[in-house]
């Protein structure tokens, strides 16, 4: 099933990025002072959602479109996981998102840090998110 493949294919995608970021960006831009830190940050988060947030969404479509045509519930529920990525986002993470966005650089300090910490705790749900929802689809290819 090649829309099932494609799924599955989007979803491991937007999983890998986000455990990457997770796993090595944010580690490695915590070592960095406060100020540098800010400005890797907010180019960073802006290049990730552009790419994360049309894989989510072209995951759950493809997957919504191989659970018609097989039934297969698992189908559904990864397409559901995968797109709960933007409530959860626009939810849970972009009151903290849109306050380091406004924080310039000059303003950098202990706060955009704890906040840079903090997104990073909630990113990792995102992650959880993208694992599960590639679980799900890659036990739906399985059948």
């Amino acid at each position: 099933m090649t829309i099932g493949a494609l799924a599955l294919a989007a979803s491991a995608f937007f999983a890998g990025a986000a455990v990457y970021v997770s796993v090595s960006e944010q580690p490695a831009r915590l070592t960095l002072d406060d100020r540098a830190l800010l400005t890797q940050w907010q180019p960073s988060y802006k290049h990730g959602a552009a790419m994360q947030a049309p894989l989510a969404l072209i995951g759950c479509i493809l997957g919504l479109i191989a659970w018609r045509q097989t039934g297969a519930w698992q189908w559904l529920a990864g397409a559901i996981v995968l797109v709960s990525a933007w409530p959860y986002t626009l939810v849970v993470i972009r009151p903290t998102n849109n306050e380091l966005l406004g924080t310039q650089l000059p303003n950098a300090g202990a706060r955009s840090r704890t906040l840079i910490e903090k997104w990073g705790r909630l990113h990792a749900g995102r992650a959880g998110l993208g694992v599960l929802a590639m679980l799900l689809f890659l036990w739906a290819a399985s059948l």
